[in-house]
C-alpha cells in the first residue's frame, strides 16, 4: 500500500507520463495485497496514492477521491458496493480478460470507460488449442497407456493438415489459435458477430456470421469455442448444435464454460456421438470431485491452467501499466470494452 498527498510534477515526464495536473491521483486496486504482481505498481508515478485491498472496507475512505479502479478476479461485489461513493471515477481496468464476472447494471449504463486484459493471455491459449488437437490426432493418450503397459502396438495416426478448425468467436483467442494452426496446413473457418472485421485476414479461409453457426459446425473437424460469455452466447453450443458435429470431430472450449451446455456435452461424449473434447473452462470451478468429466477417456481436461504461464499475472499488470501511460499522456486506451455487449 502506498500513500502520498503530493501533486503531479513535471519530472514525471522522464518516466513516460505527460499528465501534470497538480492534484493527487488516487488509484484503488481491488486485489490481495500480498500478490507479488502488485510490485509493478511501483512503476506508477511517485505522487500517486494507491490503496490495495480485497474488501469494500479497505477502500471506503479513499473511494470518493478515486480516479481509477483496478479490478482483480473477484471484484464485482466490492466494486458494486463502492459504486455510489466513486464520485470522481474516470476509468476502470480489469486485470482479467473476461468481463462476465464484473459487469453490473450501473456500471454498464455509466459513461466511465472500462478496459480489460483482452489478448494478454491469447498466445498461450492458442498454443493449448494446437496441443489439444494434436492430442487427438496423434492419440497421445493411447501412446502413454501403451508405454505404461510395456506394450508395442503400432497404429495409424492422423495429420492436422487439411483439417478444418472452426472457430466460434474469432477474437484474440480465436485468432491466436488460427495463427498457430495455419502452419500445420489447417483450414480456418471463423465465426464472429461482425464478420466484416475479418476482411483481408489472410488466416481465414471462410468467414461466417452469427446466423451461420450450423454451417460452421457441420464443416469443422475441430470446433473451438472462444466466445465471451454474454446472454447471447450462454448455452450457444447445446444439444442441437452438438448433434450437428461430425462423429469424428473434437470440441475445444477455451473461452467461457457456460458457452457450451455442459450436460449436453457429457451426454454426447458418453454416447460417443463426437470424438472428444478439450476443456479448460467449466460451469463450476474448481470442478467438483466425482464430476463426469474426470472419468471420460475422450476428454482432455485442464484445470483452467491453459493460460497460467509463469508470468501471466505479471503480463496482466504490465498491460495495465502500458495502458496507464497512454491514459496519462492523453492517448487512446487499449482493449476498451463494449460494456453493453459484455466484452
Amino acid at each position: 500500500m502506498w500513500w502520498s498527498t503530493a501533486g503531479w510534477r513535471q519530472r514525471e515526464r522522464g518516466r513516460g507520463f505527460m499528465l501534470v495536473e497538480m492534484k493527487p491521483l488516487t488509484v484503488l486496486v481491488i486485489a490481495n495485497p500480498v500478490d507479488r504482481s502488485l510490485a509493478h505498481l511501483e512503476r506508477l508515478p511517485d505522487s500517486a496514492r494507491i490503496v490495495v485491498g480485497l474488501t469494500a472496507e479497505a477502500h471506503w475512505e479513499a473511494a470518493p477521491e478515486a480516479d481509477l479502479v483496478v479490478c482483480g478476479g473477484t471484484s464485482r461485489p466490492v466494486l458494486e458496493e463502492l459504486w455510489p461513493r466513486l464520485e470522481r471515477l474516470r476509468w476502470i481496468h480489469a486485470l482479467a480478460a473476461g468481463l462476465d464476472g464484473l459487469l453490473f447494471p450501473a456500471l454498464v449504463e455509466s459513461g466511465i470507460p472500462l478496459t480489460c486484459s483482452r489478448g494478454v493471455f491469447a498466445r498461450s491459449l492458442g498454443e493449448f488449442a494446437v496441443a489439444g488437437m494434436l492430442f487427438f490426432a496423434k492419440d497421445l493418450r493411447r501412446l502413454v497407456r501403451q508405454q505404461g503397459e510395456g506394450r508395442w502396438e503400432q497404429f495409424d495416426v492422423e495429420e492436422l493438415n487439411g483439417r478444418v478448425l472452426g472457430i466460434v468467436g474469432y477474437g484474440e483467442i480465436g485468432r491466436a489459435a488460427a495463427e498457430r494452426a495455419k502452419p500445420f496446413g489447417m483450414k480456418i473457418h471463423a465465426l464472429r458477430r461482425n464478420p466484416e472485421r475479418s476482411a483481408g485476414d489472410g488466416l481465414v479461409d471462410r468467414q461466417y456470421g452469427p446466423d451461420q453457426l450450423d454451417a460452421l459446425i457441420g464443416e469443422s473437424d475441430y470446433l473451438l469455442a472462444a466466445a465471451p460469455l454474454t446472454p447471447a452466447t450462454r448455452g450457444l453450443i447445446g444439444r442441437r448444435e452438438l448433434g450437428l458435429m461430425k462423429a469424428t470431430a473434437v470440441l475445444l472450449n477455451l473461452g467461457r464454460g457456460p458457452v457450451v451446455d455442459e450436460a449436453a456435452l457429457i451426454e454426447s461424449l458418453k454416447e460417443r456421438r463426437i470424438r472428444g473434447a478439450v476443456l479448460d473452462v467449466f460451469d463450476q470451478e474448481p470442478l467438483p470431485a466425482g464430476h463426469a468429466f474426470y472419468g471420460l477417456d475422450n476428454v482432455l481436461l485442464s484445470p483452467h491452467s491453459a493460460d497460467h504461464t509463469a508470468t501471466w499475472l505479471d503480463d496482466a499488470m504490465s498491460f495495465f501499466i502500458e495502458n496507464f501511460q497512454r491514459w496519462a499522456a492523453g492517448e487512446p486506451l487499449k482493449a476498451v470494452a463494449d460494456k453493453k455487449s459484455g466484452y
